[in-house]
């Protein structure tokens, strides 16, 4: 059994259905990402797992036993919000010892866990100062240390890291995870950042519209997407229109080229439009490449972005992007230019709406 789940989850706000009969089990010391646009409900679910909110229909269970009844405070679920939430009146120290002195924690435990949580998070040498002396990054993690120092049997981080600058997001990124490795805890994270997603999780769950569009490892939401929706929101990629050939031997035109597909066409019929999807890493002009399929086009245009050229071609009306590494001395082929697109015909995936 699973440790924390949600079954047949619907919430709505009026006549307002924002969450749809959402279903999902959790694994004990698995970490989940809830990915999506702002409105999607991820945030909805996350909340509803808390107790800030009520489903309108649907169980909530960690561990069996049911949630839906229990207040916030009676859940043992730790919380890491998005604008840290430090109390501004108390040190580090004191901060982190809110929730075990709520909970009734001797002095002695309190203190213990208290350093053992500043350790954990490397701040043993700040504990005496308050949250406005710190930075974004170190009042975050602050915040985590607070979240955890209770021993809560789930953690929910509702986009802790939006606020934070680019850099200190990678490194505080990798420190949450490598902190709920070492401890094992259930995570329950939201972000619309899609690295973010992807670097971290175990699972990723795509919301769109208040549904679950996808759940899958990264590399199955990144390299299958089951949707036209994950497809887009998920990295950078080509949208190719096309049109069924020969289903029996899966092939589809291209403009005015054909083109053998490794997934099969056996929904479609003869002339059926078709929408298929191609990862621009996917692609190389190189003509000792591994690929078993190709493209002719015409270059567009090649856009320099430090490690790699972008690089556009016209194939039949579609606009097909492709990266290159950037080689010192290896110039980009000129708009123009007439190139054959070698990939593999496994990464041309059918999209279905």
């Amino acid at each position: 059994m699973a440790f924390l789940e949600l079954l047949g989850i619907k919430k709505s706000f009026g006549a307002t259905q924002v969450v749809h009969d959402f279903n999902m089990r959790i694994e004990k010391g698995e970490f989940v990402s809830f990915l999506g646009p702002s409105g999607c409900g991820k945030t909805t679910i996350l909340r509803m797992i808390a107790g800030f909110e009520t489903p309108s229909d649907g169980s909530i269970l960690i561990g069996g036993k049911e949630q839906a009844n229990l207040k916030p405070n009676k859940r043992n679920i730790g919380m890491v919000f998005q604008a840290y939430a430090l109390f501004p009146n108390m040190t580090v120290a004191e901060n982190v010892a809110f929730g075990l002195k709520v909970a009734g924690a001797s002095k002695a435990d309190t203190d213990a866990r208290v350093k053992e949580m500043l350790s954990l998070i490397r701040l043993d040498h700040l504990a005496e100062r308050y949250p406005y002396q710190m930075s974004g990054g170190q009042q975050q993690r602050v915040a985590l240390a607070r979240a955890l120092a209770p021993k809560p049997q789930v953690l929910l981080l509702d986009e802790p890291l939006s606020a934070l600058d680019a850099k200190i997001r990678v490194s505080l990124r990798e420190e949450i995870r490598a902190i709920q490795r070492k401890l094992g805890i259930t995570t329950v994270f939201v972000t619309h950042d899609q690295e973010e997603a992807l670097s971290i999780s175990d699972r990723i769950v795509v919301m769109n519209a208040g549904r679950a569009d996808q759940i899958g490892t990264p590399s199955e939401i990144y390299n299958a997407p089951a949707t036209r929706f994950v497809a887009s929101f998920v990295g950078t990629l080509n949208m190719i229109e096309a049109v069924v050939d020969d289903p029996a031997q899966n092939k589809v035109r291209i403009g005015d080229q054909r083109v053998t597909l490794a997934q099969s066409l056996a929904p479609f019929k003869a002339n059926d439009p078709i929408s298929l999807a191609l990862r621009p890493e996917a692609g190389s002009l190189s003509e000792t490449a591994r690929s078993d399929a190709a493209l002719h086009g015409t270059v567009t245009s090649a856009h320099f972005l430090g490690s790699v050229i972008r690089t556009r071609m016209d194939v039949g009306g579609n606009v097909i992007s492709f990266d290159m590494f950037n080689s010192p001395g290896v110039a980009p082929p000129a708009v123009g230019d007439d190139v054959t697109l070698r990939f593999m015909a496994s990464d041309l995936l059918v999209i279905r709406d």
